[in-house]
């Protein structure tokens, strides 16, 4: 009875993808009879019944014909997935790979697996994809029309539901070997699987054990990256930790420099000071990744036993190991303030008698006592440290790179593993239940790996030379040896660095458990008058523990200690519980009566009560129309309350970086503006520094995140309305069109950099520049009034609140068709996301800002109005041929408005001065990618496959540094969205028994 209830399951499941589908190559390939699936986006257990919302449906054949080393390779690209932390982010990863549903947030989708929640990869409760064992993925579901009332609120956006292989008998190894068509970006993977029933198959048990290794490709292996660029200019733009030494000043305007906007450099030959030029700064592309390297292991195990014929137990567990190697520039004294002694042993004497001639004044400058040229040279010969008579010393930008050390690595290992255990069958012929419990557990280590310390560095500046002659510290504790910050490269010896080493850890940790049981099946065989079958319900309860914390060692909590992070690492710990219930139903209504073939409505429910905040309530309702056999259309409504999850809500305070190429108070740009002068000074720049603040070093500025314990729940509301049609008189054809809509009120969220800056310094939004609520979110460098520097320099502090309202809106259009012939068959398929729009209000004062076709510093990636793939399948025999066509059209940078339109809700623009930017990076044209892969079935159970990825090898667009946010405009162009690695080969194998 079981099994015949699976066979008119899968048949059903079939059915609707095939209708439903919105992606190439969709529901080509039949599963085994006996897999029991999952019909992702209900709870109700029925095989005639089929749900309103729009679910997409990525088969086994279409997976197997892309040969995705991560699943997060195969869902990148789909037209409804915005590109979010994978391979392509270096500068801002966390070392996992996540999916955007709709562009509305990683923590807006929730990511399954046969329909259960995956313990999460950190404290934001996001699922990290490269745990998905690819090789044991029998079809991924994608519901993209929001599905919060049956699965829980943070399904705003939708769900991703990875369904596994169950019954699965012999032995199936899988190897796959790929190069790009330079010889380099290698990635190999092999996976084996092996099953087989037991006891007269009441019983099946399933293991699968998998290897995936990607070698990294950085930045200079490719033209378009071999150095960072100006958006501003198209010129280099390096980065003022250099070699040799570029110095600047804390305190003094001209610091004994010759002018320049640089700063200064010693002239190797006559050891004085000189202007710094562009040539003197440091190409921060080097060591850098537009791949990173990955290395992971995975184990799955799934076993089902039944115990009669009605009841099954059945357990299932994953342990995935994996190490992403995230990697940087080399590590320097960036914009940190250090105290050098005017006797120390490296510093030549004409920079000295520079450095000293700065302070010849009659009075203190930036409260360093003047300092004479016989007390200069008095000092400098003075044999001791602090306290010692005569000793002097005078604070100093030296920005040095420490070449020397190598790139700055930052290896991310993880170890991840969740099991579950269950029990489900048959209350009646028409009735199924199913409980389970799971509890899932994910670890990370995080290092850093020389990056040096603050406090070693400054302890070694404080040297001087003993009778002897010999550099020493003048505090000797921890073996500490004297550092030469004034020589060219090679100068900081082997010694020297193994002082100032400092390899920091973060570890953190996340788990989660679950208990969940479900109800569903026929309502006791009632139904409506004018149907005959009856109506469908499930009920149920679910429970939720979850727990995490990040722990950083001790130098990763002192405040600039470890250098490069610019601000202390926090401890943070966090979480809470959620109790549940939830209940659905589906009422066919009509049937088979002239225009009413089907018609059925819906509804579904869920009480949530969290131990954060309290009470809420999500529901659904919809329905389908179909009026004759082959046209339906359907729509569906749900209203969704999410919580904040732990990061959220328990974040401490972190500074990290954003890209910004002009700062408004740098330069002469505050000089004869009064109004603009105050405004820098209050956000906290010294007034002597008004006209020397230095542009961003390297186009980066600090920022600052933390969580907020004061959160509420915010509100989503999303609806679905559109149709799927199968006509009758073109056998094999099916075609969905859907429109979707998202409104998020009282969005927790945090505001755009450009929200603060713009708020302040911009009066197209403060006319008459004066000090408010924004400016107050601006903490400027005390010494230099820049927006870098480490210790007191927050930068722009991006709070938490629940504040923010966001909407988009757009359609989903997906196309399938089957053509035979006596030659071979042919498949197309066509999958098509237009973006109406985009629209995101940080807060009541801020702009609603309009990201629809743009990308910019605000809204970081292109937003693409048009999205799609289409695929072209010819197979014959056992040779199968086929085109992947992907299309991004083209985008703009973020326009801009002189004056802001009012009322701010109303949606609008507010990106860089166009006059700010080179004109040739203000738009990227429309990119056509063509992948093409030969299958080719050598014996019944040796299967080759050969995919070469963009044959055509389009490089991706030139944007410069700095036009985008930092974690993705990486290497002068946008890796997450544009194919950075060029024409790419791979070579798979297939071996079944």
């Amino acid at each position: 009875m079981r099994k015949l209830v699976r066979r008119r399951l899968l048949a059903s499941t079939l059915l609707l993808s095939a209708a439903a589908a919105a992606a190439p190559a969709w529901a080509q390939e039949a599963a085994p009879a006996e897999e029991e699936l999952v019909v992702t986006g209900s709870r109700i257990q029925r095989p005639d019944l089929e749900t309103a919302s729009p679910v997409k449906l990525i088969s086994e054949d279409e997976i197997a014909m892309r040969q995705p080393g991560t699943v997060e390779e195969l869902l990148r690209d789909l037209p409804s997935v915005r590109p979010a932390l994978g391979p392509g982010v270096n500068n801002g990863s966390n070392g996992s790979a996540t999916v955007n549903l709709r562009g509305v947030g990683e923590n807006r989708t929730l990511v399954l697996l046969d329909g259960r929640r995956i313990v999460p990869f950190g404290l934001d409760g996001v699922t990290d994809t490269n745990v998905i064992p690819v090789a044991l993925v029998q079809r991924v579901d994608v519901v993209t029309g929001g599905a919060s009332s049956v699965y829980g609120a943070d399904a705003v956006a939708g769900v991703i539901n990875f369904i596994t292989r169950r019954d699965f008998s012999g032995m199936d190894l899988n190897a796959s070997y790929r190069i790009s068509g330079e010889g380099d970006a290698a990635r190999y993977s092999a996976d084996l699987t092996v099953g087989g029933n037991f006891m007269d198959d009441r019983g099946n048990a399933t293991l699968s054990i998998g290897y995936l290794r990607a070698d990294p490709l950085l930045h200079t292996q490719r033209a378009i990256s071999q150095i960072p660029i100006s958006s501003q200019t198209g010129l280099f733009s390096g980065s003022t930790a250099a070699v040799p030494t570029i110095f600047t000043s804390p305190g003094v305007t001209n610091f004994g420099f010759p002018s320049s906007s640089i700063g200064a450099v010693i002239n190797p030959t006559t050891g004085a000071f000189e202007a710094a030029t562009a040539v003197n700064t440091f190409n921060t592309n080097i060591g850098t990744y537009f791949q990173t390297p990955i290395e992971r292991y995975n184990i799955y195990a799934t076993a089902h036993y039944d115990v009669t014929d009605d009841i099954e137990v059945y357990t299932s567990g994953m342990f995935t190991r994996s190490k992403v190697t995230l990697q940087l520039a080399s590590s320097a004294t960036f914009t940190n303030t250090y105290q050098l002694s005017l006797n120390n042993p490296y510093l030549p004497v004409a920079a000295r008698n520079q450095l000293c001639a700065a302070y010849d004044t009659n009075t203190a400058v930036a409260g360093i006592q003047p300092i004479s040229p016989a007390d200069c040279a008095a000092a400098a010969a003075v044999q001791g440290g602090p306290g010692t008579a005569g000793y002097r010393e005078i604070p100093v930008i030296a920005q040095r790179r420490f070449t020397e050390y190598g790139p700055r690595g930052n290896p991310v290992e993880s170890t991840q593993f969740q099991v579950v255990a269950g029990i489900r069958g048959n209350i009646t012929d028409s009735i199924k239940f199913d409980l389970y419990a799971q509890y899932g557990e994910t670890n990370q280590n995080q290092s850093r790996e020389n990056w040096g310390s603050f406090s070693k560095v400054q302890q070694a500046l404080r040297a001087y030379r003993n009778g002897t002659g010999t550099a020493v510290c003048t505090d000797t504790s921890n073996g500490c040896v004297p550092l030469n910050l004034f020589g060219s490269q090679g100068s900081i010896t082997s010694a020297m660095l193994g002082f100032i080493d400092l390899d920091a850890r973060i570890q953190r940790k996340t788990d989660q458990t679950v208990v969940s049981g479900t109800i569903s099946g026929d309502l006791f065989g009632a139904h409506s008058p004018f149907a005959v079958a009856p109506i469908g319900f499930a009920v149920g309860f679910e429970s939720r523990d979850i727990f995490s914390e990040s722990l950083p060692d001790g130098p990763s909590q002192i405040q600039g200690e470890v250098l490069g992070t610019g601000a202390r690492t926090p401890p943070d710990i966090g979480g809470y519980s959620v109790k549940e219930v939830y209940g659905e139903i589906i009422v066919p209504l009509v049937e088979d009566v002239p225009g009413f073939y089907r018609l059925t409505a819906e509804a579904g429910i869920r009480y949530s009560d969290y131990s954060t905040t309290g009470a809420s309530t999500t529901w659904k309702a919809g329905g389908s129309w179909e009026p004759v056999q082959g046209f339906k259309f359907r729509g569906m409504y749900q209203v969704a309350v999410r919580s904040p999850n732990i990061q959220e809500l328990y974040q401490g305070q972190v500074q990290g970086l954003g890209n910004l190429a002009v700062d408004p108070c740098a330069g002469a740009a505050p000089v004869g503006n009064s109004a603009l002068t105050a405004l820098c000074i209050a956000t906290g720049a010294p007034s002597g520094s008004i006209g020397s603040i230095t542009q961003p070093s390297s186009s980066q500025i600090n920022v600052t995140t933390s969580g907020n314990p004061n959160l509420n729940v915010e509100k989503a509301s999303t609806y679905t309305l559109g149709g799927v049609f199968t006509p009758s008189f073109l056998p094999r054809f099916s075609l969905t069109v859907d429109y979707f809509n998202i409104t998020i009120k009282d969005a927790i969220s945090n505001p755009a950099q450009g929200d603060i800056l713009n708020g302040c310094y911009s009066t197209a939004l403060n006319p008459t520049l004066s000090y408010n609520g924004f400016c107050a979110l601006i903490g400027r460098n005390p010494l230099n009034g820049s927006l870098n520097g480490a210790g007191d320099t927050p930068g722009v502090i991006l709070g938490g609140s629940n504040l923010g309202l966001l909407k988009t809106a757009g359609v989903d259009v997906g196309m399938n068709y089957s053509l035979p012939t006596d030659f071979g068959k042919f498949d197309f398929g066509l999958n098509v996301t237009w973006l109406d729009y985009y629209h995101f209000q940080a807060t009541p004062n801020s702009i609603n800002r309009d990201c629809t076709g743009y990308y910019s510093t605000n809204c970081t990636n292109p937003r693409p109005e048009w999205k799609w793939n289409g695929r072209m399948t010819y197979s014959t025999g056992a040779l199968d041929v086929s085109l992947l066509w992907t299309h991004i059209s083209s985008v703009k940078l973020e326009p801009f408005l002189a004056t802001a339109l009012t009322p701010l809700i109303t949606p609008q623009p507010g990106g860089p001065n166009p006059t700010t930017v080179l004109d040739a990076y203000e738009k990227i044209k429309a990119y056509d990618y063509f992948d093409v892969t030969v299958r080719y079935d050598v014996l019944d159970n040796l299967q080759l496959t050969l995919t070469v990825d963009n044959i055509f090898d389009v490089a991706p667009p030139l944007v410069g540094a700095n036009v985008g946010g930092t974690s993705f405009n990486s290497g002068n162009t946008f890796p997450t969205v544009y194919d950075p690695i060029g024409r790419a080969f791979t070579m798979g194998v297939r071996l079944k028994f």
